[in-house]
């Protein structure tokens, strides 16, 4: 059995001897320190851990993070070893479809390279010892804008893609994986009923039309009230959906749940599990910023020689990257950087960051930083650590994980 099948199956097993319900938790990789915290913070907490990667954070050409999918296995084994973790570790894909990955919507890839760009991505991840891919086809350069891509395409992409993944899995004898398929998002999710209940029954028949109906993803992702820009999760809803699918064996994935301001309902409607990322980057970037200021304090005493001003390197490097222009609303576009609302620069820099941490010049006033503040006796690496793991702990309490791993 694939390794998070199993995870579930136990967590199953667990609920109906005692009663308690459990989510998954799923951090998104989005650097080094959040990579660090998280086995820390599970090490602490006792319980399993789940990394969701983009493919614009790491791929064969290494992303924004400057790993490739072997790379980033191989560091993830280092920092276990560096904590002595021994618990229960996924590594997955998330969000793996064509033009996706910025890279291939930005120089307007056929859908042939597209979808042969993705599947070079998949094998590389199988080979790396993934444990699940999350099949993503719901983006389509080619539908004209306001109009939404079919979802029978969406599931025809979906087969097509794990078809593949399955062919290249076993004749190179890897482990058995799993998948996640769907998206929470606008742009050809499973936004509504029909759309929903249609997806569902052209995945069962397209994968038992090409020999694999033993194969059905352990997660669909659900629109369950939080995206981009909203906090809320809706619990009816949730609810709703995970009686749809827990017929088939799967459970409801959630995206977007950054800084949830409920998420102790999460367990409670049944959901598998959920994925946070970007709340993360603002927390290293706040953790940055407080530093920044100890600095600022200790050079207006002459303790300083150089300062590093990483908050100003911070945000040039990430205005000029333009990785920012991606995530404007719609009374936005056209304008400058400079032009935006003042929080709203703050918090395209808070979560862009992610882009560009490992940037030389970010990398170097860090570096910096950290050097100014260890000349007193400050562990500043250590603070930038314990701020991300603050924000991790919350979700390990509300998601019913602590303990789990002496329970598996």
């Amino acid at each position: 059995m694939a390794k998070t099948e199993d995870l579930l199956r136990r967590i199953g097993e667990l609920e109906q001897e005692t009663g308690v319900k459990r989510t998954i938790f799923a951090v998104c990789p989005n650097s080094t320190a959040v990579i660090r915290a998280s086995y820390r913070a599970a090490k602490r907490n006792n319980a399993p851990i789940y990394f969701a990667a983009t493919l614009n954070q790491i791929d064969n050409d290494g992303g924004y993070t400057g790993m490739t999918q072997s790379q980033f296995t191989k560091l993830l084994d280092f920092e276990m070893q560096r904590v002595n973790y021994t618990g229960c570790s996924i590594v997955a894909i998330d969000h793996g479809g064509p033009w996706l990955k910025d890279k291939q919507r930005v120089e307007n890839w056929s859908t042939e390279d597209a979808m042969q760009g993705v599947k070079e991505s998949f094998e590389a991840a199988v080979a790396a010892g993934y444990d699940l891919i999350h099949v993503d086809p719901t983006v389509d350069i080619n539908v004209p804008k306001g109009e939404t891509i079919d979802i029978r395409v969406v599931a025809a992409r979906t087969v097509e893609l794990i078809a593949h993944t399955e062919k290249f899995r076993k004749e190179n004898g890897y482990a058995p994986i799993s998948y996640e398929v769907g998206t929470e998002e606008v742009h050809g999710g499973l936004a509504d009923d029909t759309t929903f209940d249609t997806f569902i029954v052209e995945l069962k028949k397209g994968l038992e039309a090409v020999g694999l109906a033993d194969v059905w993803p352990c997660f669909i992702v659900g629109k369950v009230g939080t995206d981009l820009h909203t906090t809320l999760f809706d619990p009816e809803v949730a609810r709703k959906l995970t009686a749809k699918v827990r017929p088939y064996g799967s459970y409801i994935k959630g995206h977007y749940t950054d800084g949830v301001s409920n998420p102790e309902e999460y367990p409670l409607t049944g959901m598998g599990a959920a994925n946070v990322g970007p709340e993360f980057t603002i927390g290293e970037y706040e953790a940055l910023a407080e530093l920044e200021e100890v600095e600022r304090r200790l050079d207006a005493e002459g303790r300083v020689a150089v300062r590093s001003e990483i908050i100003a390197v911070l945000t040039r490097l990430v205005r000029d990257s333009g990785r920012w222009l991606k995530w404007l609303q719609d009374d936005e576009q056209g304008l400058a950087f400079e032009e935006l609302a003042a929080d709203r620069r703050l918090w395209l820099v808070q979560t862009g960051c992610r882009y560009i941490w490992q940037h030389p010049e970010a990398l170097a006033a860090r570096a910096q930083l950290f050097a100014n503040l260890g000349r007193v006796g400050i562990d500043a690496e250590e603070v930038v650590l314990s701020r991300i793991e603050r924000d991790m702990d919350k979700y390990f309490v509300a998601f019913n994980l602590v303990g789990l791993n002496d329970l598996l």
